[in-house]
């Protein structure tokens, strides 16, 4: 007796592809992302530049207006932006979106101010008035609030000039 044994011939290789993608599907979709990229990219930055400029100038007008209130209830101007926060002009001192601290308000006085209107070219009314009226009673105390951000707007003015 005899056992024969068949054999099966041996299985070729399948030559069926492997799923994924090639090289160049790869590439041609990294070139549309960066090309849809560098469209919306710059756009995205002046959208968050113009909403920083929108935040400051809504805050400097909500410490001008306590300023203006705090003014007409005392009689004086406050000392510093902390005694607005003290008698509850102001909730807290917001932060300057520019420089996102809170400590770099710049406070003028009165003088200050005086000072700002004879010298800025932009105003001949004002510095000739302001110079017949050279001994001027100026109160103590914080009478206007700027930014002490560095820098300029997108309309080219300098932060500290609002």
């Amino acid at each position: 007796m005899h056992l024969v044994v068949f054999l099966e011939p041996k299985a070729q290789p399948s030559l069926r592809r492997i799923p994924g993608f090639t090289l160049i599907e790869l590439l041609v979709v990294l070139a549309i992302l960066a090309l849809l990229l560098t469209i919306a990219a710059p756009r995205y930055i002046q959208h968050v530049e113009r909403a920083k400029e929108a935040t400051l100038r809504s805050s400097l007008k909500v410490m001008r207006e306590a300023i203006d209130k705090f003014q007409g209830d005392q009689g004086r101007f406050p000392q510093n932006l902390d005694e607005l926060v003290l008698r509850n002009y102001l909730k807290a001192i917001p932060l300057d979106p520019i420089t996102e601290k809170r400590d770099t308000w710049l406070a003028l006085s009165e003088s200050d101010l005086l000072a700002m209107a004879v010298n800025s070219p932009s105003s001949p009314g004002t510095s000739a008035l302001a110079a017949t009226n050279s001994p001027v009673q100026s109160t103590p105390g914080m009478a206007d609030v700027r930014s002490g951000a560095p820098g300029n707007g997108i309309d080219g003015t300098s932060y500290q000039q609002w």
